[in-house]
């Protein structure tokens, strides 16, 4: 477990695990200060508030979180409520660790609560069977919520005519623990991915109440990034999801090897014995004793002691394997835009080497002992010319890279257009820092939220450029949304990925290429099937230096 300990160390920020700057909800013009919108949902009446173009409903309750003694387990549906529920502010984040440091995604300490299942709904004023867009927040399934505010989605309302809608669910040990006793008092007999099954109950909340704020339940597209993009991955993996969205948008998704219920697997522990070794880290004889825990200290201690949440596979909302469900081509059969950044690994230096090699030979002979015949492939995609653009360029392509493009290629296979991008954009300050284009520096873009960054993010300037793009980003996003196929007015045509492996780079402004990182992919390809035939070996977080050794060559691998 010692190497877990490092590995949360390092996701607790991935996908802008601490955006959490006070949130802008809009320049309100006197008579929209009268002006406080009624809808009758089937969920119940909620007053909002109007902004210019956008009425907004903040903090809808779309399930109950089961709490304290009754913590670990399905969300319960939430009754209808007869009374005009104000929702003008938001609702509690749900437990996370809130010490942040000097990051970068930092920001102001959010509410908490374990009563946190809550939604967003921007809705464009007038607005009928408008196209619904729902953001799933990162944050390595421990940390962010629905209302920070990049994820603010006043702007891509009013410009696409899009619902908007950002969620919450349960994250870290609340939102994932597996356990033994948590499976035997299950009627399914599982247990684990309480997170998961609060997104599903999400959009079950979405599509019986979508029509009452404008938007078509028919036409939902998921969307996510890092923790928020593994999630939109899960939910095209899961029965327990299909035919509740119907386009699909992972940025900086990773395809990682999953623990198993009840079977150590690919490396990973046996998720119901890492809730045995939890509960034993913790000092408690039972079940019991971890629900009599306050939730925030059980929160804290889970995290200090190295527990890192992940989805189980757990053969019902999870059957199997992410690699192995899209290999087979049993994920849902939509329409799905995705990508990755040029510098991801920038802001995420926890994940490159912790010792690295001291100079260009020894880098080269760690990468011969652990890589043998392939060696001379990765090293002409990470030579030792450039020793410090190779450490940071490898951990990103056998994370981001090398997922966005399977999933390219994996959903072509269900007769589903796909859309790939890579996002390489800088601007004066993110490049001081030595930041360019680092993780999740496309989302203020992709909402138009470029002046409500977190403090210490790098500022992004108000100039034509970075307003172009943005708008451009937006488009692309809104449309596809709408229609399944990206476009924006006086921008580029996005082709389908198809077999010239087409993409979209997103630099000073967005341009069409080909052939994204020649030989990234199939090397890749090349280790996860290799470790997979293996067996013991888990397929990520082991990348370049840090990589076992590769196991030999088989019939079904090169």
């Amino acid at each position: 477990m010692r190497a877990a300990v490092r590995l949360l160390a390092g996701l607790t920020v991935l996908g802008c695990a601490a955006i959490h700057s006070p949130v802008w909800a809009g320049t309100e013009t006197a008579a929209a200060a009268v002006n406080r919108p009624v809808v009758q949902a089937p969920a119940g009446p909620v007053r909002g508030e109007a902004l210019e173009g956008v009425n907004v409903f903040r903090g809808l309750p779309y399930a109950m979180a089961p709490t304290g003694w009754r913590r670990w387990r399905p969300p319960v549906e939430m009754p209808r409520w007869r009374q005009t529920r104000d929702a003008s502010r938001f609702g509690p984040a749900c437990h996370q660790p809130v010490a942040r440091g000097e990051s970068i995604y930092a920001g102001e300490t959010p509410t908490l609560s374990e009563d946190c299942l809550f939604l967003n709904v921007w809705a464009p004023q007038g607005a009928t069977a408008a196209p619904v867009f729902v953001w799933i927040h990162g944050g390595a399934l421990a940390t962010g919520a629905s209302d920070e505010a990049m994820y603010d989605g006043a702007r891509m309302a009013a410009a696409q005519g899009m619902v908007v809608v950002s969620i919450n669910y349960r994250l870290g040990v609340l939102g994932y623990l597996a356990h033994p006793e948590l499976s035997a008092e299950s009627r399914r007999n599982i247990s684990g991915n309480y997170g998961l099954m609060d997104q599903i109950a999400a959009l079950k909340w979405i599509k019986a109440n979508a029509v009452a704020f404008g938007g078509d339940p028919g036409n939902v597209t998921i969307a996510g990034e890092s923790a928020g993009a593994l999630s939109v991955m899960y939910l095209m993996a899961s029965p327990e999801a299909r035919g509740l969205f119907h386009k699909a948008i992972a940025q900086s998704a990773y395809m990682i090897s999953t623990p198993e219920l009840r079977s150590s697997r690919h490396g990973d522990p046996a998720a119901e014995m890492v809730g045995v070794w939890l509960q034993d880290q913790l000092g408690r004889r039972s079940l019991a004793e971890l629900r009599a825990m306050e939730a925030q200290e059980l929160t804290t201690s889970a995290q200090a002691k190295g527990y890192a949440p992940w989805g189980t596979i757990d053969g019902k909302i999870l059957p199997e394997q992410l690699v192995e469900i899209f290999d087979r081509g049993q994920q849902a059969p939509v329409s799905l835009l995705a990508g990755f950044n040029q510098g991801e690994i920038r802001s995420l230096r926890i994940l490159l080497p912790p010792s690295p090699p001291a100079d260009a030979a020894a880098y080269e002979t760690a990468i011969r002992g652990a890589y043998g015949s392939l060696a001379d492939a990765f090293l002409r995609l990470y030579p030792s010319t450039d020793l410090q653009e190779s450490l940071l360029a490898t951990p990103r392509d056998g994370l981001y890279g090398w997922t966005s493009e399977r999933l390219m290629r994996r959903q072509a296979r269900t007769g589903q257009k796909g859309f790939l991008y890579f996002f390489d954009h800088g601007y004066p300050a993110m490049d001081d820092k030595g930041l360019h284009a680092f993780h999740a520096a496309e989302i203020p873009y992709i909402f138009g939220t470029m002046d409500r960054t977190p403090p210490l993010w790098p500022a992004i300037p108000d100039t034509p450029v970075e307003r172009g793009l943005s708008d451009a980003m937006m488009a692309y996003w809104g449309s596809f949304a709408r229609t399944g196929t990206p476009s924006a007015p006086g921008q580029p045509v996005w082709p389908a990925y198809d077999e010239a492996r087409t993409y979209m780079a997103f630099e000073g402004a967005p341009v069409v290429r080909e052939q994204l990182m020649p030989g990234m992919y199939d090397t890749h390809e090349t280790v996860v099937c290799r470790r997979r035939v293996a067996g013991g070996i888990p397929w990520n977080w082991n990348f370049g230096v840090l990589s076992p050794p590769l196991p030999p060559q088989t019939p079904s691998c090169p």
